[in-house]
């Protein structure tokens, strides 16, 4: 069992990073300053992607709270549940990769992406919350980090600034982004929109990337956690 802050804060470093690399997230938000209503909307956008990833944490948490309990139900389970994310996560970059844009074919965005630029700020709230949750990878991420939380020792105060490290690192994009765009307004215009065109046009080679990596990270972990005989 790791002991310590410390130690709970470099556990969920890793998925955290892979959480704000959403390229949903990174171009919604890019998307939205892009917009008439950015200095409204952007700022609600990125208060529903936090609001929804301390959602998602608080509920992963409280599911693995126990998983530093040997022979509790959790600490028990914990290795099998990383397993099968780490399958999911695998299947889930195998599926995308078979459904890669190939070379010449014509970037096709998603329905939302088109209608985003018109969002007001509470449909922006609802997009950066429903782009953080709706996403398996992230859910995943999450539960996985929630997880390593749990293999832990700490308890309040060091609980809530692991879960808070892990909530900051995650919306670092997203929030960046805005601070970005409220700060120096179009001067970051450019920058933003080199980010946009460039996550858009290699989604698919960063989302496999991403699963990839974090897939066999938690295949190893959950293999590593199963109960020994």
């Amino acid at each position: 069992m790791v002991s310590g802050v410390a130690g709970a804060v470099g556990g969920v470093l890793a998925p955290a990073v892979a959480v704000g690399l959403s390229p949903f997230g990174v171009v919604g938000v890019v998307l939205v300053l892009g917009s008439p209503h950015a200095r409204t909307s952007g700022p609600a956008f990125a208060a529903g992607w936090v609001a929804g990833l301390v959602a998602v944490s608080a509920v992963a948490v409280a599911l693995t709270g126990d998983v530093d309990e040997p022979g509790s139900v959790a600490a028990n389970g914990v290795g099998w549940v990383e397993l099968a994310l780490g399958v999911a996560l695998l299947y889930l970059a195998a599926r995308k990769w078979r459904k890669r844009r190939r070379p010449g074919e014509e970037v096709v965005l998603p329905g939302w992406m088109a209608t985003i630029g018109d969002a007001g700020p509470g449909r922006a709230v609802g997009l950066g919350v429903t782009l953080m949750v709706a996403n398996p990878k992230n859910l995943a991420l999450t539960v996985s980090a929630a997880a390593s939380i749990g293999q832990t020792d700490v308890v309040g105060t060091g609980l809530v600034v692991a879960v808070a490290a892990f909530v900051v690192l995650g919306s670092v994009p997203v929030v960046g982004a805005v601070l970005a765009h409220l700060v120096l307004g179009e001067r970051a215009a450019a920058a933003l929109g080199s980010v946009k065109e460039f996550m858009i046009a290699n989604n698919d080679v960063v989302v496999v990337v991403l699963l990839l990596v974090f897939g066999f990270s938690l295949v190893g972990d959950g293999l590593s956690d199963l109960p020994q005989a």
